[in-house]
């Protein structure tokens, strides 16, 4: 069941975003709760779909639009400089206002909560929460950027990680993050799928992308699709929704 909202931020603008609530009633103790971190694209109908996904595991989901301040041109420049540079910024404070906002329902846990993110998302995600937030269990970080410097990982949340062999421009980062986490001791379940590129886990439709991204094999498969998400709901199961 979607529904669109507008999160307040403490500038006094609001954030538009996407949230997907389980058809049945509530629990006594709040759904767990996820904040989703779209790709690079922004919402389109393959991020409201992974929002639809966690709604049918019993989640209470929750897709904000990091492009809904100005224009699209400016706020993904603010984004890839976030990224690039690793500083905090528009994006970082958006999804803490998303978390937040979704903590604060009555219907949702607060104390169970995750992100998941894909593409730039994926290394916000990350970012994000590395920061530790409150009541943030578990991260998903799907084919997004990780930090060389190890130490800023140091406070992470436990961490499921999906990537692609066959895209050139992040496989490399599924391999650190595994090592960083093995170092730091952080518990992490983080694969490499040898057939798949970049964003495979989605069933998205970027034309685009997949000609001026040929060295990232952009695109969905499905077995390496299937399988990243039985390892992230099962990771999600452990740490979020099985935490009180």
């Amino acid at each position: 069941m979607r529904s669109h909202v507008r999160i307040p931020l403490p500038d006094g603008a609001a954030l538009t975003a996407t949230v997907a609530l389980p058809e049945r009633t509530a629990p006594a103790t709040g759904w767990p709760g996820v904040v989703i971190v779209h790709e690079v694209y922004g919402v389109e109908p393959d991020m409201l779909d992974v929002a639809d996904l966690f709604a049918d595991h019993g989640y209470a989901a929750v897709l904000p639009d990091l492009y809904s301040h100005g224009t699209r041109i400016a706020c993904l420049a603010r984004s890839m400089h976030q990224l690039v540079t690793g500083r905090p910024g528009r994006p970082t404070s958006d999804i803490d206002a998303t978390r937040r906002w979704l903590a604060g329902r009555d219907d949702v846990d607060g104390d169970r909560l995750g992100v998941i993110g894909f593409c730039m998302g994926g290394g916000f995600a990350l970012a994000y929460a590395a920061g530790a937030p409150p009541g943030v269990r578990a991260a998903s970080v799907n084919y997004g950027a990780v930090p060389r410097d190890m130490a800023r990982l140091r406070a992470v949340c436990p961490v499921v990680g999906s990537y692609g062999g066959r895209d050139r421009g992040f496989r490399t980062h599924g391999s650190r993050l595994r090592e960083h986490l093995s170092a730091l001791g952080v518990e992490h379940d983080v694969e490499i799928y040898s057939d798949a590129g970049h964003s495979f886990m989605t069933d998205g439709h970027h034309p685009v992308a997949r000609l001026a991204l040929f060295p990232l094999r952009h695109g969905l498969v499905r077995p390496a699709a299937d399988e990243a998400w039985r390892r992230t709901f099962a990771f999600f199961d452990a740490h979020v929704a099985g935490h009180r």
